[in-house]
């Protein structure tokens, strides 16, 4: 005996259905999309880019919602389902084998005729790196069909009298995961099954399987069954070598360049592509349904903060080398608390290490990592480490070259805030050259004759040291390396830009002024894989440190940069850039 229910308010479960079905596309994508679990199992190297992103999406859900509320009110069977019927189950998967297979595996044998492939099917074929949302990528008349044969074992099932509303549920969310993970670029199918329990292989695919018919077109046709490529002699004879393989770690690339970044706050966190893919293929910017994953995400920060270490979070692969970013578990605000001093720059050195031992050519530190309280630019590591192969730079060399390229030739006056950073020395040093005058903000008299005795001495004069805003009442040209409250701000006079390179960046007050942005560099053209955004910069855009990391590289530089900028060094770096294609945004 079993329960049985009134009529079934079929658009509400089909609305429940979808938002299941859309769940567990998001967290398949999610899973396959941490990197730092799963780099050394990945079947194909190349990540997802943005216009693959863009293309993929899971919104066919909406078109079979539709196809399943025309059924149920055009079959009677459906008015007055069970619960629960464990029939059911047999009898949907003696289907699914029998019919649902066999009819999927020749539909797609047609779909690869040259003409519906052409006009159809090669859609599918066209991303590059296969991932749990391609399998959603199709033509409409394509997901029709799939959603038919999808909907045989359901139909017939409640039509033999064994239905049940648990039955339709199960059969369609399994029915997706298994779709996800076939079309993943993670291999998460142990051999040792296979091994263990031989038969298995015909009756699962895994995800080399599936990227085996996407290389290859001719071979590995089945929906998830094998069994019916070995019948059709479809059946590609390396699978199982190269499953092998790629699950043993084998076909993974090492990085050549690391950047290494950190978390700027709890919320912000979340703009990471093992959450939401989509999401983070967009500049970051504070949107209504992340303050319901807050909790979550402080949760994440205190477990990371107890146990967490420097993790994969992105990659992209430029000119066949793979650059990847990495982030060390640690939010802003802990960079301004003394007693977490030693165990950032514990966090840093074990990163670095490991870069070493995986042969990095270069590393590259993001913001706080390479602060000049905490680590002197990364100089501490450098003498500790003083056998490192990996170079260890801060960037901060092209970072300087970038603030100046956004300073007009014509200005003759310039008020400097952090005026005894390393950038904020590297950038007065510069300036005064150009018989720019520059007010440096500080307080420490010690501090700024130290950089004016660095510059020649007919450009001395040009260094004015100040200690109030109110000296800056007739300058409209702020350069911002501390940060500065609205109320300081009030001292700017109308029409003010401020170039800034603090962070966070200062609060955008004045309406009669504007406002510059972080530093940043737009990456070559030639890029591959890259599809996540880099906290709030444009698609393709870096920070300028990070970017002074890509060239440190691709120019082949032996030395570590590390400490202080070296000025004559400002403008070699930035005609570096731009011949290796970097262009300032």
């Amino acid at each position: 005996m079993y329960e049985e229910t009134p009529k079934f308010n079929w658009c509400l479960h089909i609305l429940i259905l979808c938002a299941l079905r859309g769940a567990v596309y998001t967290l398949c994508s999610g899973l396959n999309h941490w990197h730092f679990l799963t780099r050394r199992r990945r079947v194909v190297q190349q990540t997802v880019d943005f216009k693959q992103i863009d293309s993929e999406w899971d919104n066919f859900i909406l078109l079979h919602a539709f196809m399943g509320l025309m059924a149920t009110y055009t079959f009677p069977v459906f008015t007055n389902l069970p619960i629960w019927n464990s029939k059911g189950y047999l009898f949907a998967l003696l289907l699914h084998i029998a019919v649902v297979e066999p009819l999927y595996y020749f539909v797609h044998m047609l779909l690869h005729s040259d003409y519906l492939f052409t006009n159809y099917h090669s859609l599918h074929h066209s991303s590059v790196v296969p991932q749990t949302l391609t399998a959603g990528l199709a033509t409409p008349l394509e997901h029709i069909i799939f959603g038919l044969i999808m909907g045989i074992p359901i139909l017939a099932t409640c039509l033999l009298g064994y239905g049940s509303l648990k039955l339709i549920y199960g059969y369609v969310l399994i029915f997706d995961f298994l779709k996800c993970l076939g079309h993943g670029y993670t291999e998460c199918v142990p051999p040792v099954i296979f091994e263990f329990l031989p038969f298995l292989k015909y009756l699962i695919y895994t995800p080399t399987y599936h990227y085996l018919h996407r290389k290859e077109m001719n071979t590995n046709f089945c929906l998830f069954m094998p069994l019916y490529d070995a019948l059709g002699n479809t059946l590609n004879k390396k699978s199982w070598e190269l499953h092998k393989k790629i699950f043993s770690g084998e076909n993974t690339k090492e990085p050549d360049f690391v950047f290494l970044m950190h978390c700027v706050d709890v919320i912000s966190s979340i703009h990471v592509p093992f959450v939401l893919r989509s999401f983070v293929s967009l500049p970051y910017t504070t949107r209504l349904f992340l303050f319901p994953l807050w909790p979550l995400a402080f949760a994440t920060t205190m477990l990371l903060w107890m146990f967490g270490k420097a993790f994969l979070v992105m990659g992209y692969t430029l000119r066949g080398r793979v650059h990847q970013s990495w982030c060390v578990p640690r939010y802003g605000f802990q960079y301004f608390l003394p007693f977490a001093k030693n165990g950032i720059n514990d966090q840093i050195e074990d990163a670095i290490l490991k870069a070493d031992k995986l042969g990095v050519k270069v590393i590259s530190l993001a913001a706080l990592n390479k602060n000049e309280a905490l680590n002197g630019g990364g100089t501490l590591f450098v003498k500790k480490l003083p056998d490192l192969r990996v170079r260890v730079t801060h960037g901060n060399t092209l970072t300087a070259a970038v603030i100046l390229s956004e300073i007009p030739k014509e200005v003759k006056e310039v008020f400097l805030t952090g005026a005894t950073s390393k950038l904020g020395r590297a950038i007065a040093l510069y300036l005064c050259r150009r018989g720019v005058r520059v007010m440096m903000l500080t307080k420490s008299t010690e501090r700024f004759q130290s950089i004016q005795n660095e510059a020649a001495e007919e450009h001395r004069s040009c260094l004015v040291q100040v200690t109030k805003f109110q000296a800056a009442q007739h300058c409209k040209t702020w350069v911002v390396g501390k940060w500065i409250t609205p109320r300081e701000q009030r001292w700017a006079p109308s029409g003010t830009h401020f170039n800034q390179f603090v962070v966070p960046s200062i609060l955008e007050f004045r309406r009669d002024c504007t406002y510059g942005k972080l530093a940043a560099m737009k990456l070559p053209e030639d890029v591959q894989g890259l599809g996540t955004c880099e906290y709030t910069m444009d698609r393709g855009v870096v920070h300028a440190c990070h970017a002074g990391g890509v060239v440190h590289f691709l120019e082949g530089y032996k030395n570590h940069e590390v400490g202080t900028i070296d000025v004559d060094m400002i403008d070699v770096v930035w005609e570096a850039a731009m011949k290796h294609g970097l262009r300032p945004v």
